[in-house]
């Protein structure tokens, strides 16, 4: 029986990563051991770790004058790792305000320096993402370009002088994005880098000389940089899963797997907007591809549909708890014929059955 998962995270995987993961289990490549028991200081192990390294540099183009850290603590953890290894020289930090994720990257990064907010889509309910131009002089600009909860994205990077820091926990690899536009990236690994546990970050190594001395060896992302995120033990059998995820991208092809992203963002908008009975509020040019909420503007009917989804195997569809409604998280794994099962039995649903 095929399940369609739409969770926001942890999130639908491939199933031929997870064949792989299957296949090698109790003996990674005839080492007679597993990667869930091996040492991460094992020649085997750095294998591993320098193959996701290089693939992910390939799939993004990463020049050598950015760092690639496996961290932990999720993409959260970044919300206060940032502020303390990067706002050291005006101690200053500018954000764009663009729903719930960014609110407590705001809230983490007050805790450590000043905060101003540029510009927000909050009294709006964050149906769309505000338009520049922006200046700044502050130690970095943060934006998150992919809003999971409320189902917005940028198109473009804003243009400013200082630093550019992105959270792209929900959208990295989904497309291609302009690298060198970026100063650091950080994702969780979640969604469409594998499992829970790996945090990725992408850091210009000119920004490290900027971490103070005076923070835990921990939190010091010059240190993690330095030891090729061997610092302590990394994330074993996570950053193996990314390694898979990577290989699988690699395999099938960047460009393949963004055009098919828009493909399928675009068979359920039109879905959703040629519907009576469901909404979508978010504004056309900043509909997210990833993250899809919907609702037919009624708690008892949403509540209804998702019992009568589920019956028919479309699995984890409730919107985030802050928001209520729907949401369709379509992220790199997630087959067309799970769209398309979506949209029918919305057609269904709204022709009455039950």
């Amino acid at each position: 029986m095929t399940v369609y998962n739409f969770s926001a995270g942890p999130a639908v995987l491939p199933a031929p990563v997870l064949l792989k993961a299957q296949s090698e289990l109790l003996d990674y490549e005839n080492s007679g051991q597993s990667v869930l028991e091996m040492s991460h200081r094992s020649p085997i192990f750095e294998s591993i770790r320098e193959a996701a390294e290089q693939s992910l540099r390939r799939l993004m183009s990463i020049p050598d004058s950015y760092s690639v850290l496996f961290l932990q603590g999720g993409a959260t953890l970044q919300f206060a790792m940032l502020p303390q290894n990067l706002a050291t020289k005006t101690g200053r930090i500018d954000f764009i305000d663009t729903g719930g994720w960014s609110t407590k990257a705001i809230a983490d990064a007050k805790l450590y320096a000043t905060v101003n907010v540029l510009a927000s889509s909050a009294d709006h309910g964050y149906r769309f993402i505000p338009e520049g131009p922006f200046t700044s002089t502050a130690d970095y600009l943060h934006i998150t370009w992919n809003n999971t909860l409320e189902g917005t994205t940028y198109q473009t990077p804003p243009h400013v002088d200082v630093p550019l820091v992105a959270d792209v926990s929900s959208s990295i690899l989904s497309e291609p994005l302009p690298i060198e536009s970026f100063d650091v990236l950080y994702a969780g690994a979640q969604k469409n880098l594998g499992v829970a546990g790996l945090t990725v970050v992408i850091v210009k190594n000119e920004l490290l000389d900027r971490v103070p001395d005076t923070i835990g060896a921990y939190l010091r992302y010059d240190i993690h940089a330095k030891q090729r995120s061997l610092y302590n033990t990394p994330p074993t059998f996570s950053l193996y899963m990314t390694k898979l995820v990577l290989d699988w991208i690699e395999e099938t092809g960047l460009e393949a797997i963004a055009a098919r992203n828009v493909s399928q963002a675009h068979m359920l908008y039109e879905a959703i907007d040629q519907s009576d009975l469901f909404h979508n509020h978010v504004a056309v040019k900043d509909r997210s591809r990833m993250n899809i909420p919907f609702s037919t503007g009624s708690e008892s009917k949403d509540a209804a549909f998702l019992n009568f989804a589920a019956r028919h195997d479309l699995i984890n569809l409730a919107g985030h708890r802050s928001i209520g409604g729907m949401r369709a998280s379509l992220y790199n794994a997630m087959p067309t014929e799970g769209v398309t099962a979506l949209i029918h039995i919305m057609h269904r649903f709204e022709q009455g059955e039950r």
